[in-house]
């Protein structure tokens, strides 16, 4: 299989990262797009066989990428039956909400301290482009920038470590959100974020951890054990990729 997957053109943002690297960086990023998309329903079976189709890689790419988002918590790897987007329980929601909020407000205490001007501008862009994505009914792609805000957020905290448990735990947040929000699908995550920015801009480490924790509160208060609204069909939610692809399986120019 020709497996010539080219890097996007456009130049992505941080919350991003990968997707203008390798072929299994690509991959990955795509997927953990998907995710944060909530656009990959918990459980969904992820065929090697599929995904090296719509991909035009072969399987040794898809297993690289499904080994990464699996070390992330957000795939699962069964021996001899494949590998399946993560369906978290009840007790394991809980587990990633409490993290979640543990680091959190380590990584709203040393942003206040360590975010730059600039770091604060590309925040607000992020906001205003998040409250777009919802305003013309983009409601992935809102929801997308929403875990990207946060993922930038850690950046700006200049801390390693939080940064790489973050990216975890924002796409995990992802999973569970699609697989137990309730029927209110109103968001307002972008004012939420607005106010956050507001206090680290101030150095009011106080205010903003106090923001950050009525955020999570705002995200915790969504959450029951009924619908999913993502999707477990694969060809449907990489659509927009095999729309680009050639006749004869060519491979997507990403």
């Amino acid at each position: 299989m020709n497996e010539q997957l080219q890097p996007l053109k456009k130049q992505p943002r941080a919350g991003k990262a990968g997707r203008s690297g390798t072929q299994d960086d690509i991959v990955y990023a795509h997927i953990f797009e998907a995710i944060l998309e909530q656009r990959l329903a918990p459980g969904t079976k992820l065929s090697e066989e599929a995904l090296g189709e719509i991909f035009g890689v072969s399987r040794t790419i898809i297993r690289r990428a499904l080994s990464r988002l699996a070390h992330e918590g957000v795939v699962l790897l069964r021996p001899n039956r494949g590998a399946v987007v993560a369906s978290p329980s009840i007790e394991e929601a809980r587990q990633v909400f409490m993290a979640r909020r543990l680091v959190e407000r380590a990584i709203t205490e040393l942003a206040v301290q360590h975010a730059t001007a600039d770091e604060l501008l590309e925040l607000r862009q992020m906001v205003n482009d998040e409250r777009d994505s919802f305003s013309r009914g983009d409601r992935g792609a809102g929801i997308r920038l929403s875990g990207e805000f946060h993922l930038k957020l850690a950046e700006a905290a200049k801390n390693a470590p939080l940064i790489s448990f973050q990216r975890s735990l924002v796409s995990q947040t992802s999973l569970i959100i699609a697989q137990y929000e309730s029927g209110n699908r109103s968001h307002c995550s972008y004012d939420e974020h607005t106010q956050l920015i507001d206090a680290i801009q101030a150095r009011d480490a106080t205010l903003a951890v106090n923001l950050m924790m009525h955020h999570m509160d705002h995200i915790d208060s969504k959450l029951n054990l009924d619908e999913e609204s993502a999707s477990d069909d694969l060809h449907a939610v990489f659509s927009h990729l095999l729309q680009t692809k050639k006749p004869g399986r060519s491979p997507i120019k990403l």
